[in-house]
């Protein structure tokens, strides 16, 4: 009955791969006039993958080899795995499966043209039929407190909202004041220090040299360009990046892909003949973040990374020989409130995502009317940064993630900061790791992330990883002491 499941799931995971391939074309080279079509195609994927996932014979399978039961922690813990997302899908009919689905293409389509033309309105009824699309999930799951449990749930498992807050809340304040000091610090740095003329062709060339030297194999992955940077993993041995590039600033793309190879080298490091099962897949969302901020911040704007690819960096773009390091590490790591969360630094970025955890909390519960939103976001936003979005393009209409159904989402990526200073203190206890850290040799800490977090899938729920990879649950201590390292100095 275990034999036949897995059976079950690879063919699940064999279609979720192909809708994945579709979804990336959509991204990045799909013409415009295709959208509605895709839709469809993606849309009939999603169906049968949730037919096969809740039919009969899954069921009596699941039910065959629970009672059989198994002394095999891997095997124990994909039933467990398998059980959890069986009684969560069989409460979705395939009908609104496949609605929700082709909703969210099309709203993708949507969002990125209201964006374009910075026109909330034109998103607004969208975004409507996706909140309520939202809610209408969240009752047939079922919520202990708030409908937003249910959405949570399916990114983070094993997490509550009350979980959430009972970590956000208490830092809030500390976050805030960390990120108006850092920003007045920031002042004395000129903005404008590293601007510049860099062609894509030669980003791209130190993009790809960065990401290879810290472990991501280009034999198995590749990087091309969209409007909103992300990482997928269409099967074992493929697993696509995306970047943006900015021909002023070659430190946008370069940031961009080092986040995505953070998750690029979490795909890469699952146990590939295990693709298909959980024990073969990642974890959660916030343990995922953990790998692109890690490989990002504290590895990407550390002085030793730069002390060996600063050189390599002003071989490309000669212009940068003027520069002197610690002038450029000052830049990089400079405090400034922004408007765009993809472009916040360190010490201001979860102030974006405190925002989105209040804004969606609301939405969901029905206080916040989408005709108010984005007047809500600039209350809200200036409350926290003190300056009011000028326009809706860098209000609300900044993000993809509403218009691709992922309420709830957001949480993960505080989650990940406090989840990647954790683990990135634990590696360094690690002699080894911290030793050759300080020569920009990360292939150590890549290791100790293998053994610890990538090969584990998800045969342990997230904070159980945190805990055995760790010692600890997720707590905001290492995060908050590296923030006031690096930005106030202590």
């Amino acid at each position: 009955m275990y034999d036949s499941l897995c059976r079950i799931a690879r063919e699940r995971a064999l279609l979720s791969s192909t809708a994945a391939a579709l979804d990336w074309d959509q991204e990045t080279n799909m013409p415009e006039a295709g959208v509605e079509y895709r839709a469809e195609q993606l849309g009939y994927l999603s169906g049968k993958i949730h037919e096969l996932g809740t039919s009969a014979e899954f069921r009596g399978h699941l039910e065959a080899a629970e009672a059989a039961g198994s002394s095999d922690p891997e095997v124990a813990a994909n039933l467990r795995e398998w059980r959890y997302h069986f009684d969560r899908a069989t409460l979705l009919p395939r009908e609104l499966v496949e609605e929700d689905t082709r909703l969210s293409s099309v709203a993708k389509h949507a969002w990125a043209e209201a964006r374009a033309k910075s026109d909330f309105p034109t998103f607004a009824p969208f975004l409507q039929q996706l909140v309520d699309m939202a809610r209408r999930k969240a009752d047939l799951w079922g919520y202990p407190d708030e409908p937003y449990d249910a959405l949570l749930g399916g990114y983070e498992r094993g997490a509550k909202t009350s979980d959430i807050a009972a970590v956000f809340d208490p830092i809030r304040a500390d976050l805030a004041e960390i990120a108006a000091a850092a920003v007045e610090r920031g002042k004395s740095v000129p903005a404008d220090l590293l601007d510049g003329d860099y062609p894509i062709a030669q980003q791209q060339e130190l993009n790809r040299r960065i990401a290879e030297s810290i472990g991501f194999d280009f034999n198995a992955g590749r990087i091309d360009t969209t409007t909103h940077p992300f990482c997928t993993g269409m099967g074992p041995r493929d697993t696509r990046l995306t970047t943006r590039y900015d021909l002023r600033d070659f430190t946008s793309s370069l940031f961009g892909v080092l986040h995505e190879a953070g998750h690029g080298l979490y795909d890469q490091g699952l146990p590939a003949a295990k693709y298909g099962l959980p024990s073969g897949e990642a974890v959660s969302l916030g343990i995922h973040e953990s790998q692109s901020r890690l490989w990002e911040n504290h590895v990407g704007r550390s002085l030793p990374f730069w002390e060996m690819w600063f050189p390599v960096a002003a071989e490309i773009f000669p212009h940068l020989r003027a520069i002197k390091l610690d002038s450029f590490l000052t830049t990089i790591n400079r405090a400034a409130y922004s408007f765009i969360r993809v472009e916040a630094d360190e010490a201001t970025y979860d102030l974006h995502i405190l925002l989105r955890f209040g804004i969606e909390r609301r939405l969901l519960n029905g206080t916040l009317a989408i005709a108010d939103l984005a007047a809500a976001w600039n209350e809200e936003f200036t409350t926290l940064f003190g300056m009011v979005p000028p326009d809706d393009a860098r209000g609300c209409l900044q993000d993809i993630h509403w218009s691709m159904g992922g309420i709830g989402y957001f949480t993960t990526y505080t989650l990940g900061n406090l989840n990647s200073a954790q683990l990135f203190a634990a590696a360094n206890q690690n002699p080894e790791v911290a030793s050759a850290a300080n020569m920009a040799d990360y292939a150590p800490l890549l290791d100790w992330m293998r053994r610890s977090v990538h090969s584990r899938g998800s045969t342990q729920l997230p904070q159980d990883l945190m805990e055995s990879a760790t010692g600890s649950r997720t707590i905001a201590a290492p995060y908050l002491a590296h923030l006031r390292s690096r930005f106030l100095g202590g």
